[in-house]
């Protein structure tokens, strides 16, 4: 089971993000960058980042199922935002947090672009298998 220390002398947001998060041996999975794509490839939610974080949920529940785990598991993740601004990351991580009690490991990175206009956010993620 993962151990999600708060090290004294660090700041931290534990409502949001876990620092150091320890792993014992265990399997883990590492997900490829997600986007608002659906089943068939075509994007959802052009043009808003938060209609576009939940279709990432989705796929992520979707991956994260097929490899007999839960986002509950995450252990870590990066989330890229093109057009980030502040105002965005509360609305942005909101989806992801909805339903889980553990925060993983967590970096924001606002970006230029991604691979496709159309596309806004993209998270990858690892997590482990209980």
């Amino acid at each position: 089971m993962p151990q999600y220390a708060k090290p004294a002398g660090l700041f931290a947001l534990p409502q949001v993000f876990s620092l150091p998060v320890t792993v014992p041996a265990s399997r883990l999975v590492f997900l490829s960058g997600q986007v608002a794509w659906n089943a068939h490839g075509e994007p959802v939610g052009e043009g808003d980042h938060v209609a576009q974080v939940e279709q990432i949920v989705r796929n992520i529940d979707v991956a994260l199922a097929a490899a007999g785990t839960s986002r509950e598991h995450l252990v870590k993740h990066t989330i890229y935002v093109a057009g980030y601004r502040p105002e965005l990351a509360e609305a942005i991580l909101a989806p992801l947090h909805a339903g889980v009690t553990t925060r993983p490991a967590s970096t924001l990175v606002g970006v230029q672009s991604l691979f496709d206009p159309r596309y806004l956010v993209e998270i990858d993620a690892v997590a482990w298998v209980p």
